[in-house]
């Protein structure tokens, strides 16, 4: 006898690197039987059907949520609130809605905005998964193994809701965890937010320069390890920071500090004061790795 699956149809709204590879990580598992996809382009959701991301592409969104036992929406952040308000009307009684957006005090505001009396059957999550590669071709099934997922779940959150959301995660292979909204736009505009930012600053100053050709010439591992997540997808980071605008400038003011900090150490010719930084660094980074990493 074949055993029923946890989902029986998955809807997902960007076939992309984040919710493309939710859905193969449940295939794979066994544990959905239809996937049905939304995109912004008929050609990104063919490149999902060929890559067996998806068994169906959606055009009526009522028909298919109304089915639907999970709704993942994996879009750029800034979309978030317009398809909970497209998606809202149509919810059928046991569809459970769910996102992967790196805010989530945005994406709580939006719901409340639009879901009702709804509002148990949406749970905020954060996949802390991902690559610089964006687009179906870049979905992995293996992209949540071992990897955090953080839920936000709000007050009026269903019990059976966070659980179902919770054991889709964790069929990925995901390692699943709760905090509040705030609690969490706190922690991710300090670790993930403000690195991109700065990632991005440094080669766009680079490639404006006259001599760009020459800098890049001599770029190294150094360079391209602190770099590598300036190739990230500029809509998507562009949303994020924006939504998570006034978290962002506080780490961004901290950050300022401590460059200052370290250029007055400079000036002062103070080897010590930079010693002392780059071996309490050192030591941090040194932990924070022996520990796994966040993954």
């Amino acid at each position: 006898m074949t055993r029923k699956p946890m989902l029986g149809k998955l809807v997902v709204f960007g076939v992309g690197l984040i919710g493309g590879s939710f859905a193969l990580a449940l295939k794979a598992a066994g544990e959905v039987g239809e996937v049905v996809g939304f995109g912004r382009t008929l050609g990104s959701l063919n490149q999902a059907l060929q890559l067996g991301i998806l068994d169906r592409a959606g055009f009526n969104v009522g028909q298919e949520v109304s089915s639907a036992d999970l709704v993942l929406i994996a879009t750029p952040v800034g979309k978030t609130a317009e398809i909970l308000a497209r998606v809202v009307p149509f919810l059928g009684p046991q569809t459970v809605v769910t996102d992967a957006g790196s805010t989530k005090q945005d994406v709580v505001a939006a719901a409340r905005a639009h879901f009702g009396g709804c509002l148990g059957r949406f749970v905020p999550g954060h996949p802390i998964a991902g690559a610089e590669n964006s687009g179906a071709l870049a979905a992995r099934v293996d992209l949540y193994r071992r990897k955090q997922v953080v839920l936000t779940p709000l007050a009026e959150t269903d019990a059976a809701s966070i659980a179902r959301v919770r054991d889709a995660w964790e069929r990925c292979g995901a390692r699943v965890s709760e905090m509040t909204a705030a609690e969490h736009d706190g922690v991710f505009a300090a670790v993930s937010h403000l690195p991109h930012l700065l990632s991005f600053a440094l080669v766009d100053d680079l490639a404006r320069r006259e001599n760009r050709d020459l800098l890049f010439a001599f770029a190294a591992s150094g360079f391209r390890d602190f770099t590598r997540i300036a190739a990230s997808h500029p809509e998507m980071w562009r949303d994020i920071c924006l939504a998570n605008r006034d978290a962002l400038i506080e780490e961004l003011d901290r950050y300022r500090g401590q460059l200052d900090v370290l250029r007055e150490a400079l000036v002062r010719s103070d080897g010590e004061r930079l010693a002392a930084t780059f071996a309490s660094a050192r030591t941090a980074r040194r932990e924070w790795a022996e520990k796994g990493a966040g993954g």
